[in-house]
C-alpha cells in the first residue's frame, strides 16, 4: 500500500509492487494493435524504482511472463490503476499509437467498468457528479472539492444485489476520466469498492483480497481501418 503519511506529509510515493504471477492475456491481435487483459496487481508502466520494473509495457516489449512473442514497439495510449484489471488497447507501431493517442485526447474512446460495491445501492441507475481535485496532503489520493476540483461524471447501472454480506455489482460508465474517479465517486455515494486501499470504509477493504474494479468494455476506432471496434473482457468477479 502506498505510504500516504500524515495530513502534512508531501513525500513522493514509496510504493513497491509485490510480485505478480498472473500473465498479460492477449484478447485480440492484428498488425496494428493488441487488445489485452491486464491482471490486477500489475503496473501498466514501469516505475522509477528498480523494483517496480515489471509492468504491462515491460512484459510486452521484452516478451516475458507469458507474453510471446515480444512487441518491441508496443506503446500504451492509456493506463489502468495497479489494482484494476481488464481490457487495454496497445499500439504496435508509431502510426497506430499516434492515432489512438488522438482518440483518447479527443475523448472519443469510451469505457465501461464492472465494480463490486459495499452495501446495497438503492437506485437501479444513476449519475454521480462530484468534482475531483488532487489531494496534496495525502499523496497519491484525490479528493472531492467544489472549489478547486475538475468536473467529473460517472454513470452507473445496478446489475445485481448480493447478500451475506450485502454487496452490489454495478456497471460504471465514466463520462470523464479523472484519476481514481470511480473509486472516489463510489465512496462519495456511500458504497466504496471492495478491496480498495485508498477510498474505503472500515470494512470494505477487508471484504476482498483485490480491488473489485474491472475494465470490461472499450469502444474505439481502429487506427488504420477506421472501423468502429468494441473490445470486451469478461469480469473475473
Amino acid at each position: 500500500m502506498p505510504n500516504i503519511g500524515s495530513p502534512t506529509d508531501t513525500r513522493v510515493d514509496d510504493f513497491i509492487a509485490p510480485k505478480c504471477d498472473d500473465v498479460v492475456t492477449i484478447l485480440y491481435q492484428d498488425d496494428d494493435i493488441l487488445l489485452i487483459n491486464k491482471p490486477s496487481g500489475l503496473l501498466s508502466l514501469s516505475g522509477k524504482h528498480p523494483l517496480n520494473q515489471d509492468s504491462v509495457h515491460y512484459r510486452l516489449v521484452h516478451g516475458q511472463a507469458g507474453v510471446s512473442p515480444a512487441f518491441p514497439e508496443a506503446k500504451l495510449p492509456h493506463r489502468l490503476d495497479f489494482g484494476t484489471s481488464g481490457i487495454m488497447v496497445v499500439g504496435l507501431h508509431a502510426e497506430s499509437t499516434r492515432h489512438l493517442n488522438k482518440q483518447f485526447q479527443a475523448h472519443t474512446i469510451h469505457k465501461r467498468y464492472m465494480a463490486l460495491l459495499q452495501g446495497w445501492v438503492t437506485d437501479d441507475n444513476g449519475q454521480i457528479t462530484a468534482p475531483i481535485a488532487k489531494d496534496r496532503n495525502y499523496f497519491p489520493r484525490v479528493k472531492i472539492c467544489s472549489t478547486t476540483g475538475k468536473a467529473a461524471i460517472s454513470e452507473y447501472i445496478v446489475l445485481q444485489r448480493l447478500e451475506q454480506p450485502c454487496r452490489t455489482l454495478v456497471q460504471f460508465t465514466p463520462v470523464t476520466g479523472r484519476t481514481h474517479q470511480l473509486r472516489i465517486h463510489s465512496l462519495t455515494m456511500g458504497h466504496p469498492i471492495l478491496g480498495c486501499d485508498l477510498y474505503n470504509s472500515n470494512q470494505s477493504e477487508q471484504l476482498a483480497e483485490r480491488l473489485q474494479l474491472h475494465a470490461s468494455d472499450l469502444y474505439f476506432e481502429h487506427p488504420t481501418r477506421g472501423e468502429p471496434c468494441h473490445g470486451q473482457c469478461p469480469c473475473p468477479f
